[in-house]
């Protein structure tokens, strides 16, 4: 890189628009929107689609709900005629779509254009040439006049195509390709040469295009752009404006939003983004970010992960796993800190109540996704992460001091590792550590109480320790009390409870219980213990049991399992 990028590069020069409005406005309601993924998006592919993989991205297209869909170039090779002519003569085009295709200002192109759309109900011919001082000397070599001249002769074949062919529903669109680089005056004076000769109303449509060709300035600077056309442009209200960004310094996004503000009607653009270079904006944030201001996008993408599978089967690319919204990792937390605030975002809400979980900008719900990827853990991860997994997942709700143990497990087995704690991992690790599994060294066979005169409790139990049913008898004034009671006759063993908690894992009568106790040991340790069953009370022994098992049987536990 140069260290003095200057003397090579030149900073764009801004209009001046010292009363500009737009940072005034709020967005209220939705733009029109185009999908130009089956032209400029397919234009961009290393491997452009074939009419198997076009038919399955309109599908998509119109199940996502778009009404105006640019489906090809079709004077620029004969698979986008024909695949204009596969949409026209299988009727494949809804009543309320119009179709729209693209063409150069050139005559032969212009004839070829509408020999593909013969018989389409509805349709839009987008013409452009490009405008801008660099296109004019380098590209062309022709003046302004000759540029309008070119422009102007082209929307005079459109038209006389038009009017020739009444049974359609035509629109037309005008683009100065390279708008956001043009000098604004030429820009205003070319698109009023052009509706001169269309004369937009309601019987003949208009459509405006100022694309950000190739990202040259700050947002702000295209929303002054917009915001100047709109003012000065004599037909404005006739016609709809439209803007096309490119994402070229990684900011199309805003550039759409901005122009909207500043008078845009229209945006169009490309799943995801693709398209030329960085690609076009992308429709699926900017329709999200409205959705998430409250405000109905009037587009459909409640199965984004259905959306995905077909855009990147016929695109032939990935979604970035943290592309906004859609990515694999855009709602999953990592951060100990972050999974706590999500949790107790979720504990604290209520149902049908606003949107408020912190981190988490849009529900996972409203676009098919589900909740158990918001957490994942690794050694970043705090208490509340592995709880959340355990609970979205297995119903448990860990009390708190027992978050703070199993976390303390989860960060010695992570850093062990140093990799990400599948929930499969984090599973096993939790059954293992607080006696969910079937080779515990103790393990209740059966029990039986009875109340004696004195008011206590007796406690007749059969206990499978290491394989061999040993049978033990304790009495106090509860169920757990006899049961420590028993530990200590048969065991020797002096353990105090310190916490017990106790939750149903569903909304029946019978379903399940889970008990989560914590001891003091006599060594002064402490220790977990869960179980689950339908009886709460076999649960909760259950739990004193996987408890007093780490001290009894310690010797035969992995170090991990003992911290």
């Amino acid at each position: 890189m140069l260290q003095y990028p200057n003397e090579k590069y030149r900073p764009f020069t801004p209009i001046s628009l010292r009363d500009r409005r737009w940072p005034e406005h709020v967005l209220q309601q939705a733009p029109r929107w185009l999908s130009t993924d089956l032209r400029d998006g397919n234009q961009a592919l290393a491997e452009p689609m074939d009419s198997e993989r076009k038919l399955r991205f309109w599908e998509l297209l119109l199940q996502c709900g778009f009404r105006e869909i640019e489906v090809a170039f079709p004077s620029a090779s004969q698979t986008d005629f024909d695949f204009v002519r596969q949409l026209i003569e299988e009727e494949r085009i809804p009543e309320q779509v119009t179709i729209q295709v693209l063409t150069q200002a050139r005559e032969d192109l212009i004839d070829r254009t509408f020999d593909a759309l013969r018989g389409a109900k509805r349709a839009t011919i987008h013409l452009y040439n490009a405008t801008a001082p660099l296109f004019r000397r380098v590209v062309f070599r022709q003046s302004q006049e000759e540029i309008i001249h070119l422009a102007v002769r082209a929307t005079q074949r459109i038209r006389q195509h038009c009017e020739a062919h009444p049974e359609t529903s035509w629109s037309f669109e005008y683009s100065p390709e390279t708008f956001c680089f043009t000098e604004a005056e030429f820009a205003l004076q070319i698109c009023e040469a052009v509706a001169d000769v269309w004369q937009p109303c309601a019987e003949r449509p208009m459509i405006v295009n100022l694309p950000a060709t190739v990202e040259v300035s700050t947002p702000n600077v295209y929303a002054d752009q917009i915001e100047h056309f709109c003012r000065h442009f004599t037909w404005r209200q006739a016609v709809c404006i439209s803007v096309h960004p490119h994402n070229d310094r990684g900011t199309g996004i805003a550039c759409a939003e901005l122009a909207l503000l500043a008078g845009a009607d229209r945006i169009e653009g490309c799943l995801f983004g693709n398209g030329e270079r960085t690609g076009n904006v992308d429709l699926i944030t900017l329709a999200l970010n409205l959705y998430t201001q409250g405000i109905a996008p009037e587009l459909n993408f409640s199965q984004m992960d259905q959306i995905i599978e077909v855009v990147t089967e016929c695109n032939q690319l990935p979604v970035h796993p943290r592309h906004p919204y859609a990515g694999e990792l855009v709602f999953t937390a990592f951060s100990g800190s972050h999974q706590d605030a999500i949790k107790k975002g979720f504990a604290a809400r209520q149902p049908g109540s606003a949107w408020e979980i912190p981190y988490l900008p849009l529900d996972p719900a409203d676009i098919g996704r589900n909740y158990a990827a918001i957490i994942r853990v690794n050694s970043q991860s705090g208490k509340s992460g592995a709880a959340w997994m355990i609970e979205q997942n297995h119903g448990l709700a860990l009390p708190r001091a027992l978050q703070q143990d199993f976390s303390q497990r989860v960060q010695y087995e992570s850093d062990r590792s140093g990799k990400e704690m599948t929930l499969s991992s984090l599973w096993q690790l939790f059954r293992h550590a607080y006696g969910l599994h079937d080779t515990m060294p103790l393990l209740l066979h059966s029990y039986s109480t009875q109340s004696a005169a004195s008011g206590e409790l007796l406690l007749s139990a059969d206990l499978m320790v290491k394989g061999k049913l040993i049978a033990v008898t304790g009495h106090g004034n509860g169920l757990l009390s006899s049961a420590v009671d028993a530990l200590r006759s048969a065991f020797h063993q002096e353990l105090t409870i310190l916490d017990y908690h106790e939750h149903t894992l569903g909304q029946h009568s019978d379903s399940r219980s889970a008990a989560y106790l914590c001891c003091t040991l006599a060594d002064g340790s402490v220790t977990w213990g869960v179980g689950i069953d339908q009886d709460v009370a076999r649960a909760s022994l259950q739990a004193l049991l996987h408890a007093s098992a780490a001290q009894l049987f310690s010797a035969s536990q992995p170090e991990s399992e003992r911290k």
